[in-house]
Formats: structure tokens, sequence, C-alpha cells
């Protein structure tokens, strides 16, 4: 027996969102059986960007039940039975803290039409459901509704479900009741991430790095990590016993010490030797009148705190490396500023990287040095 399900939620930090809506079908694999639909009072705002996707506003949520008024219809119908939805981790992790929050522990067994899509289509374009639905040419209305999407996944299942003939993979990919939340461990590593830019490393029992990258905001980031589905992501959860992190103050930065640690640590779970479709010929980005590959000059940017700047020193058009000076310390002699930064690999990936990142975004200044000591 199945409960295929979908929920709407407010938005917002992760493990504090709330529920606004939810649908869930009991499919006993030929047909519906029962169906609990209703929209939810989360006891808090929703956030903007959900009320254009969803249409569902606090105004119409007023005087709908409250979660613990439905807590005991949604036991009932799940009792025995395997919950199958879109992306079933966000919507079990969902379902898991709001019972939570009342002193209950909610636990079933989970099954992901994302995983089983990949497995069973593997060629199709998308794996979102709503793209592959339409390329699947199944009807599907009222998207980003509770009961819309719980019915195009009840749709998709069917197909699946006939696709899967031997049924291995049904079996292989149903997952034990805890799987879809973080772990304890996982949890208090997410915690001790920061929201800022760096560059974070994915280590294993014996410290070596098995997975590092770079990201505009680190937790956000590391929780992904744990939450995605995949061989590969699972490999690297399953494996990862800590994480660190280097703040960077930018994203020039961290892009760099991304490309030079990848080089040093080559981690496992990885994909190195990036390509560059250019040639070697070095190409001349007029910024502020200055060859950022030709000329001797330093790229000034945020550093990682207040009071602090980064520093990218290019010398006769290499590039040198990086490090990080006081607001109060003036850095424009290139002898006292070679004493301060890391040296980096002058590869061509690395001059590429802030060949169009200068070419994009906007870095605080560009400073031409003196060769004088």
């Amino acid at each position: 027996m199945y409960a295929i399900l979908d929920i709407e939620t407010t938005g917002g930090k992760y493990n504090e969102e709330g529920i606004t809506e939810i649908a869930i079908h009991k499919f006993d694999g030929h047909k519906v059986v029962d169906k609990f639909i209703s929209l939810v009072n989360p006891e808090k705002e929703i956030q903007p960007f959900v009320v254009n996707l969803t249409g569902i506003n606090n105004k119409m949520l007023r005087t709908a039940p409250k979660f613990y008024e439905v807590a005991k219809r949604i036991v009932e119908i799940t009792k025995d039975t395997v919950i199958v939805a879109h992306n079933a981790q966000f919507d079990y992790r969902i379902l898991r803290t709001e019972f939570r929050r009342l002193g209950f522990d909610f636990e079933r067994k989970t099954l992901c039409t994302v995983d089983l899509s990949k497995r069973l289509i593997p060629d199709a374009e998308s794996h979102s459901l709503g793209k592959l639905v339409r390329s699947l040419g199944i009807p599907v209305s009222d998207r980003h509704r509770a009961n819309g999407d719980a019915l195009a996944t009840l749709k998709l299942f069917k197909l699946l479900l006939t696709k899967d003939s031997d049924k291995s993979i049904i079996k292989e990919i149903v997952r034990e009741e805890s799987l879809g939340e973080l772990s304890q461990r996982q949890l208090d590593i997410v915690e001790s991430m920061p929201t800022e830019v760096g560059v974070y490393y994915m280590h294993n029992k014996d410290g070596d790095i098995i997975f590092l990258g770079k990201s505009n905001n680190i937790k956000k980031r590391v929780n992904r990590h744990f939450l995605k589905s995949g061989d590969l992501a699972r490999q690297i959860q399953k494996e990862t016993k800590k994480v660190t992190y280097e703040k960077t103050g930018n994203e020039l930065v961290a892009l760099l010490k991304e490309n030079e640690e990848l080089l040093k640590n080559k981690p496992k779970y990885n994909i190195h030797g990036k390509q560059i479709a250019s040639s070697n010929k070095k190409h001349l980005v007029q910024i502020n009148g200055y060859n950022v590959l030709s000329d001797n000059i330093i790229i000034i940017d945020k550093g990682r705190e207040i009071g602090e700047r980064s520093a990218i020193l290019i010398k006769n058009g290499e590039f040198c490396g990086l490090g990080f000076y006081n607001l109060n310390y003036q850095i424009n002699n290139i002898h006292i500023l070679e004493s301060i930064i890391t040296p980096m690999n002058n590869s061509r990936y690395a001059r590429k990287i802030i060949e169009s990142y200068l070419g994009e975004k906007k870095v605080l200044e560009i400073i031409e040095l003196k060769n004088n000591p």
C-alpha cells in the first residue's frame, strides 16, 4: 500500500518551514482507496515567492485547520503504507518535523519518484515533476498546489510501476524509515557552517578530503549535499565524518582557491581535469584601462571580515597568488605584496576564472603596482 503525497510549505529557513497544504492519495497499486486534501494554517507568514508560485496566501489560511487538527488523519491514512513523493526526502522531512513539534515520532518508509524515474527513464531531458510528466504525455493541472502535484505524482508512479517489470528497482530504492532527514551528526555539521562565501572540505574518518567545493552560502550548500539523492551523493554522505571550511570574503577568491586545491588534493569524489575551450593565448581584458592579464596589477575586493581586503596579484600578466591584508596597511608595492600572498599555480584555468569573473562582475578596485622597493 502506498501513500502518494505532496506538501506545500511557507518557505523560509531550513526546518522552520510550515505546511500550508497537504494532499494524500492512498493507493493499493491499482486504484485510490482513500484520500485526504486540506489547506493547513501554518501559524506563520508565507514567503512572498511562495505566494507567487502556489497562489496560496495568508488570508486563505486564516480559517484553515492547524497541523495538530489534521495530524491524526495523516497518521491514519499513511499507516502501514510507503510514502511516495517526488523528492520524498523533502516531504518526509517536513512531515517528521511537524510531528516532532507535537511530540510524536512519525516514521514511514519512503519511495522517491525522482530516484525511480532516473533509473527507469534515464534518457529524460529533465526529472523535475512538471517537465517529466509533460514529456510523458501525462495531463497535469494545478501545478504547485498539493493535490495537482500529488495527482501528477500518482499518474507518474503508475507508469513507473509498469516499467519496473522485475520489481528489483523498487525493492532497492525503498528506504529505511530514518532516511529522508539528516542524522544528528549531519545536523551538527550543518549548524556549525557559516552562511558566507568560501570553500568547504568534506573529510572521511581518516581526515582525507573526499570532496571540496565553493559556495556563496556554505551552510546551504553542505546541507544540500546531505539531502541529495543518487548513488554518488549517498556515498559522500556515508563517508563524510567532518566538514571544515575557509571563508574567502568574495566569490573570485573562492573560485581560485577551489581550483588550486582541487589540483593539489584531487579529492576522489570531485570531477578532475576541467577543460577550457580556448587556446593558450592570453586574452586581454580591459578593466579601468588595465590589461589585467598583461600588466602588473593587484585586484582588490572584500575580505573575510570588517577591516580586511583580499588581494590577487597579477605580475607581468601571470597569476601569482592571493592573500589578505588589513585596511590600515597600504598595498601598492609589489615586493611587500609578494611577501603576504599565498603562491598559486598560474594555470590556464585560473587565468580563465579571473578573465571571466572580471568580464561579468565588479570588484572593489584594480591598482597598478610599482616596482620600487
